[in-house]
């Protein structure tokens, strides 16, 4: 216990370090700020940019909180951007809570509401999207918060994070929150030279320590050992309510030192038991491989086994809360079997909650879904999914109605739901802390194949395990699997941090909108400013250090190879050229005496008598059968050994030429013995009698002394002053050293061009293939142009051409929300490869748009960039029926498609059809634009709740 002087010392320090402004802010929490936090706030204050890179669970959003704080403080504007809508809808909650609704207001792809606010949330294309247009709702605007802005790595939208940091005004300050990467640094860095004064924080201290354990069998283990605890027996890495039994197993394990393994400068210690376990899991697999049929053997793809199966999903959550471990969430890689392990549960009778708190939880989850229509409801299996809930149990992905994600994370946060199953969208921004995160496997589907977690997303992942403020430590279990390997877990367990790596590229869109505002040559300059080039020309450092290196010594050399005769660097270079033109002068003949080789083996007939002059089989032979291989003679042969075998133009150095013949038996059998020896013996008779065989001469090919470019280069060379210097072989060692390093330099000179300002190169092609359509014309965007200005999409440039060549003007509202939908949907793995699309005026439609992006793929090609995916009909019939209103059971009823992606989609086509309305001059287009939106808009896909 510290004494008062200790206490009162603590606090001037802290005081010294906080403000004013500061401590009252501080007074709106239950909490007292880290040090972290107050450096930030601090800097902040001090009217400089921050970021702030924490684990995940550390309290970081408190200083873009401040930043709201300050705002409203000064009368003056606050943004807070998040990557995705749920985690916006939660932000603005929050700060409606704080600060009153008429003080926030709320703009993503699906709501606004009250977006004249002083304090906005938003997601990030939101803000992207108002710095083109030029928004009047920037006015005023003084503070932007970018949270979770290591999103700027993901490669589909990445690029919008750098969009918006470039772009900012100069007169607002940024706050980046970040998760943490291992680059942080460097990012700072970056920010500071695009935004001017920022002040970076890095706090890799987690708040509530994590204990990594894994689980074999029904039995929980720690993963990590520490030196003191494997000397004396004691301390452990888990939950009280088994660590009695994992002491008593850290003594029986001291008779196996531990494995040791370093990551990130540190030495970690492996528990013995799990090394233990993978050797008897590997012997298991050993012998069940001896087991197997030989043949099965031979095609080798041995599958692990392991001794100790994984329990079942209901087990492993029993053993959680027997060991005092929940709430806790479930990472599995799949949402059919995050919806299989719900079902698991329930059918085993699991009930986690008490009987207050299922009428508490069902009374939240009815009058959350009051609204939706009990038709809806039905189909979206509500009943189900309410009696999971009502057991403290329940799923999390994509493939849930937004509602129903909603509900499980209000009702998570409250801790009335005690485990749930989730896919990794879960890890990414949603604040849904639990004691202890489960990972059931260690590799996941990414679209191509089966690839291990990585050390980022297996942080991203356990960050959520520890509450702060109600848990003393969190705790991530791994569940055993045939094949876990302990070192590859306690590689990704010990490694805290990732690397940061940009995904900018340029698009049509940016392209147009930045050569509108600021013409060319400054939007090249800007787009120099990213993190992308900033980057790769870190990257290039070390090569022009190699660079400069290889140039040194290339004029050393030139120097020591100097001739007091005359220019010896120019005699070296006669002499290279001499003998690269006999290298493709015995590189010829070595092709025409191949060819002549083959040409003479196809001459071959049964009963030849042939002399193989080189290979293995070299020596006399008979031809049994002048057979082909692959189009190719590939002659059967028997030698005078007894050897049957094949041979082809690479036994032969010259043409081949039978020098006598004999005949083969009708009864003669390649795989009889005693054939073979009757036919040898014969075949060595006749060489007997013919005598001494006519030898193979390779003869002198005459082509050299007569190439005139070789007589003219050796005239030259001995016609050369330096010819007859008495060093000239020194030299010439010196003179080829110089050549070598002179090709090694070009090299490393191209590489580095390669990567020097890559983006702006890029921006150069990109508005190549503008130019040729006619949307730029140097520094002038053309009307067609300011109409893809209005167009965010990855097919951006089809969309514009569809409506400049009138595509879709005779299309109906319900038609053009299914030909829209190509646009939006890009089909999961499983998905029909030829679905089903309306007939008639939708199909002829998507032909043009078809035949259309095959035009734009054929520009693209020339000018060397591809960013225009193919259309994707996945969605086109459902759009369609959804359009004309049939209902939500008959269609989910005919594909494959959750409720989730089927809302999800729809209102992607929502914001896609708004984009064609207000990008389109055809007032047509436009008004069925709006039509099929509104169409589109209803049921399930209209309903969205902020509270």
């Amino acid at each position: 216990m510290s004494s008062h002087a200790e206490r009162y010392a603590a606090f001037r320090r802290r005081q010294s370090a906080s403000s004013a402004a500061i401590e009252a802010f501080q007074g709106l929490y239950g909490f007292e700020f880290d040090p972290f936090q107050i450096k930030a706030c601090k800097a902040l204050e001090g009217g400089h940019g921050v970021l702030v890179a924490a684990p995940t669970g550390s309290g970081k959003t408190v200083v873009g909180e401040f930043a709201v704080h300050l705002a409203l403080n000064e009368g003056t504007k606050c943004f807070y951007t998040t990557p995705i809508k749920a985690l916006s809808n939660q932000k603005y909650n929050d700060l409606v809570a704080r600060y009153g609704a008429e003080q926030v207001g709320l703009l993503t792809g699906d709501n606004s509401v009250n977006g004249e606010a002083p304090v906005v949330v938003m997601t990030t294309e939101v803000l992207r999207n108002m710095l083109y247009e030029g928004s009047s709702t920037l006015g005023g605007l003084a503070y932007v918060v970018m949270d979770e802005v290591h999103y700027l790595a993901d490669r589909f939208r990445g690029a919008v994070w750098e969009e918006v940091i470039i772009h900012l005004p100069e007169s607002v300050r940024m706050v980046a929150l970040s998760a943490t990467v291992s680059n942080a640094e460097e990012f700072g860095e970056w920010l500071q030279q695009v935004r001017g004064d920022t002040t970076v924080i890095v706090d890799e201290k987690r708040p509530v320590p994590l204990w990594q354990h894994v689980m074999v069998g029904k039995r929980m283990h720690d993963l990590f050992v520490d030196q003191e605890a494997e000397s004396t027996g004691e301390g452990d890495e888990g939950s009280e309510g088994g660590r009695s039994r994992r002491k008593r197993e850290r003594r029986r394990s001291q008779q196996q030192r531990p494995r040791e393994i370093r990551v990130g400068g540190r030495t970690l210690l492996i528990n013995p038991f799990l090394s233990r376990a993978a050797e008897e899991d590997a012997r298991t697999t050993q012998l069940a491989n001896r087991r197997r049929h030989p043949q099965s053997r031979a095609r080798g793809n041995v599958r692990p086994r392991t001794r100790f199966a994984p329990p079942s999903r209901p087990m492993i959550i029993e053993e959680l809360d027997a060991e005092g471990l929940l709430p806790a969430i479930t990472f599995i890689f799949s949402r059919a079997g995050c919806d299989d392990a719900v079902r698991q549960c329930v059918a085993s009778g699991l009930v986690l909650t008490t009987p207050e708190e299922a009428d508490v939880i069902r009374e939240y989850a009815e009058s959350r879904c009051a609204d939706i229509p009990r038709a809806d409801l039905n189909v979206l299996g509500f009943d189900s999914w309410l009696r999971a809930l009502e057991s403290g149990i329940a799923s999390h992905h994509a493939g849930m109605l937004p509602t129903f994600k909603e509900v499980v994370e209000h009702l998570f946060s409250r801790g009335l739901i005690r485990a749930v199953f989730a896919t990794e969208t879960l890890a990414l921004g949603i604040n849904m802390p639990a004691r202890t995160v489960v990972i059931e496997k260690l590799d996941k589907w990414n679209g191509e194949t089966h690839a291990s977690l990585t050390p980022g997303e297996y942080t991203q992942l356990t960050g959520r395990a520890g509450r702060r403020g109600i848990d003393v430590e969190g705790h991530a279990v791994v569940i055993w699997q045939a094949g876990t390997d302990p070192e590859s877990v306690a590689s990704l367990a010990g490694t805290r941090t990732y690397p940061l790596n940009s995904s900018f590229q340029p698009s049509y869109n940016m392209a147009v909108n930045l050569v509108g505002q600021v013409g060319r040559r400054r939007s090249r300059a800007m787009l120099e400013a990213s993190f992308a080039q900033f980057q790769a020309d870190r990257s290039v450092v070390g090569l022009v250090k190699k660079l400069r290196k290889h140039e040194e010594a290339l004029e050393g050399y030139a120097q020591a190879a100097e001739c007091h005769l005359g220019d010896f660097m120019e005699y070296a270079g006669l002499r290279r050229a001499l003998s690269d033109r006999e290298s493709s002068l015995a590189k010829t003949r070595s092709i025409r005496r191949r060819d002549e080789a083959l040409e003479s083996l196809e001459t071959l007939r049964p009963g030849d008598i042939i002399r193989i002059p080189s290979g293995r089989y070299s020596g006399h032979a008979v031809v049994l059968d002048p057979g082909l291989r692959h189009d190719l003679p590939a002659p059967l042969v028997l030698t005078v050994d007894k050897q049957v075998k094949r041979i082809n133009s690479g036994d032969f150095t010259v043409p081949v030429r039978a020098s006598g013949r004999m005949r083969i038996p009708k009864s003669f059998s390649a795989k009889s013995p005693r054939s073979r020896q009757d036919l040898a013996s014969t075949l060595r008779n006749k060489l007997k009698e013919q005598g001494t065989e006519p030898t193979y001469e390779r003869g002198r090919d005459r082509g050299d002394r007569e190439d005139s470019e070789v007589k003219r280069l050796r005239a030259e060379l001995r016609a050369h002053p330096c010819h007859g210097c008495a060093d000239r072989e020194e030299h010439a060692r010196w003179a080829e050293r110089y050549h070598r390093t002179k090709k090694d330099t070009d090299a490393l000179r191209r590489r580095v061009e390669g990567r020097s300002h890559v983006i702006s190169r890029t921006f150069d092609r990109v508005c190549g293939v503008l130019e040729d359509l006619e949307y730029l014309s140097g520094d002038s965007v053309s009307e067609d142009g300011g109409r893809l200005a209005k167009i965010y999409s990855e097919l951006d440039l089809l969309v514009a051409e569809c409506l400049r060549r009138g595509v879709w003007k005779d299309l109906t509202p319900v038609d053009m929300a299914a030909v829209a939908a190509s646009l939006v949907y890009e089909a999961r793995r499983g998905d029909d490869p030829y679905p089903r699309v309306p007939e008639g005026r939708v199909e002829e439609a998507l032909k043009e748009m078809l035949r259309l992006w095959g035009e734009l793929n054929e520009v693209e090609t020339r000018h060397r960039v591809s960013f225009l995916r193919r259309p994707d009909l996945g969605f086109v019939w459902t759009a369609h029926r959804w359009a004309r209103g049939d209902r939500l059971d008959a269609i989910l009823s005919r594909t494959e498609m959750t409720a989730g992606d089927f809302v999800r989609t729809a209102k992607m086509l929502v914001d896609m059809l708004g984009q064609i309305a207000v990008a389109a001059t055809d007032q047509q287009v436009r008004s069925n634009a709006r039509k099929a939106a509104d169409l589109v808009r209803r049921g399930v896909v209209a309903y969205s709740s902020l509270t």
